[in-house]
């Protein structure tokens, strides 16, 4: 039986195509549809604004970084090199960059530890009085001082720890930021940077305990696990141990933007063809989170793949 279709319908269905591909296109790069891009942003002026960054619709997450001291007595520091001094001036121009990539759909974090710094947690009592002081002063709580960024809550906090010796402490402050959120009724995300090498000196145990929604695995500055194209195996290897060992939300791939910020760099054309397909066969894939913001701008590596990602 031959079936007919009427002007109307065949027009309406038309629309209805348009509209989905429209729609897939201005999501793709907030991870509406697939993945998306979560990037770093506070250690080089060159980046920008943090307004002007999620203003393009290419992340979906933004970590600011770093709290970068803190234990062993310390106050708690952010540090955002040129951008601003929480000590000497504050950052209250960050609370409207804040508040602008929210009212955008980007999450913000706070990003603790990082690449540089001096940090650590010796004990339960040093975990909880962070878990505390972020809190009050970056998330859904009330501090009696001047909070850094104003009173623009983050969404949440990202774990980069990278120095110093193992904690079991870190845990610690996981549960309790968990605990807060549920406490007051607000989401609290918990994301986290390991290094690709399974498993994770410093977070991985934390990671087990289920309590994180997104893990950027940084596969880049170990030879043993970041992407090669002639031998991709220990990357893949990786990656699968990753995906099948922690109970987390989302994992995303974690390359350089660009050549100058770190071993392994991979193409976005590399990226495209032989990264990408491997990953997405996995149901739990988020995304590729790029380091820098600031490499990202020189390079334009989040407007080559956004489409793709």
């Amino acid at each position: 039986m031959e079936i007919q279709f009427s002007s109307s319908f065949a027009c309406s269905l038309l629309i209805i195509l348009v509209f989905l591909g429209c729609y897939s296109e201005a999501t793709a790069g907030r991870g509406g549809i697939g993945g998306g891009i979560a990037t770093y942003w506070g250690q080089n002026i060159r980046e920008g604004r943090l307004t002007a960054a999620c203003a393009t619709g290419k992340f979906k997450i933004v970590n600011i970084g770093f709290l970068s001291t803190f234990g062993n007595g310390q106050l708690p520091q952010v540090n955002l090199t040129r951008h601003c001094s929480p000590i000497c001036n504050g950052c209250w121009n960050v609370s409207a960059g804040i508040v602008n990539c929210q009212n955008d759909g980007v999450k913000v974090m706070l990003s603790v530890g990082g690449p540089h710094g001096n940090y650590s947690l010796s004990s339960g009592a040093e975990a909880l009085d962070l878990a505390d002081y972020i809190w009050n002063n970056f998330l859904h709580g009330h501090s009696t001082s001047l909070r850094p960024f104003g009173y623009a809550p983050l969404d949440g906090v990202d774990f980069r720890i990278e120095r110093g010796e193992f904690s079991p402490y870190y845990t610690l402050l996981a549960r309790r930021l968990h605990d807060y959120g549920r406490q007051w009724g607000r989401k609290v995300y918990l994301t986290a940077a390991p290094g690709c090498r399974f498993p994770d000196n410093y977070l991985t145990k934390s990671l087990y305990t289920g309590l994180f929604d997104y893990v950027w695995i940084r596969f880049f500055n170990d030879r043993q696990c970041q992407y090669h194209s002639g031998d991709p195996s220990g990357f893949r290897r990786s990656w699968m141990q990753w995906i099948h060992s922690i109970p987390a939300r989302k994992f995303y791939v974690g390359i350089p933007a660009s050549e100058e910020a770190g071993d392994g760099y991979v193409t976005p054309a590399v990226l495209i063809r032989d990264v990408l397909p491997f990953v997405k066969r996995s149901a739990s894939y988020g995304g590729v989170m790029l380091f820098d913001l600031s490499n990202d701008v020189q390079t334009n590596y989040s407007s080559l793949i956004s489409r793709r990602v």
